[in-house]
């Protein structure tokens, strides 16, 4: 899925862009990956980084476990009532892609109980790199991927390396200790995804996740002209 390669303008408008009064509901920002990649933690740091100044609620979707929402609770990013879980049952690539039902109800629900709401993040199971998020779901996808996964995932492709809104390599302080050349990675991403961008990111500093949280404030920023 992929909504505006150049990120020059705003975002694109899906057709359910409006609430019943009128006006901008929340962007939704889905956040794809394999397994152990770093998703609840990335978006744990962003709600740490925006809530003060963004209205912010999240989806998590595991197949059978709460275990995602269950992390950000137990870390208390945000207030219970704006955390929500998807038990999927089935491949997560089902609930985010296919029959979208559960997480579109969960987001709704999020807008009508503690809206009006500015940015919902809906993170997907663990799942590999031809996860896709239905544009009937989510207005833009991030895609995290980490070091430790192989230094080849850039160079191998797939839809979410190639054509996510913004690919996010993660766990560079890994990179000596498991052999992987970030030089390389970020020449492989470029041949793979042109001018859509990419950025590295080690969540255990302070700032680690400033690169994303930049991506996302330009995307509210874009959503609300």
């Amino acid at each position: 899925m992929h909504l505006d390669h150049t990120h020059d303008g705003p975002a694109a408008v899906s057709a359910d862009a409006a609430r019943p009064d009128g006006t901008r509901r929340a962007l939704r920002i889905g956040l794809g990956g394999p397994v152990g990649s770093g998703k609840t933690a990335t978006v744990a740091a962003l709600c740490r980084l925006l809530r003060d100044r963004v209205s912010i609620a999240v989806v998590t979707n595991d197949i059978y476990t709460r275990e995602d929402a269950a992390f950000l609770l137990r870390n208390a990013v945000l207030p219970p009532e704006r955390i929500q879980a998807v038990e999927t049952g089935a491949c997560p690539h089902t609930a985010i892609r296919d029959d979208i039902s559960a997480n579109l109800e969960a987001v709704e629900d999020l807008e009508d109980s503690v809206g009006p709401l500015d940015l919902i993040l809906v993170e997907s199971g663990g799942d590999n790199l031809t996860a896709t998020f239905s544009r009937g779901l989510v207005d833009a996808q991030i895609f995290v991927i980490d070091v430790a996964g192989g230094d080849d995932i850039p160079r191998k492709g797939g839809p979410g390396v190639s054509t996510a809104d913004l690919l996010v390599v993660n766990k560079t302080d890994l990179a000596p200790y498991v052999g992987s050349d970030l030089d390389r990675m970020a020449r492989d991403a470029a041949a793979q995804r042109g001018e859509l961008p990419v950025v590295f990111t080690s969540l255990t500093g302070a700032d680690g996740v400033a690169p994303v949280a930049d991506w996302v404030r330009a995307r509210l920023a874009d959503w609300a002209v």
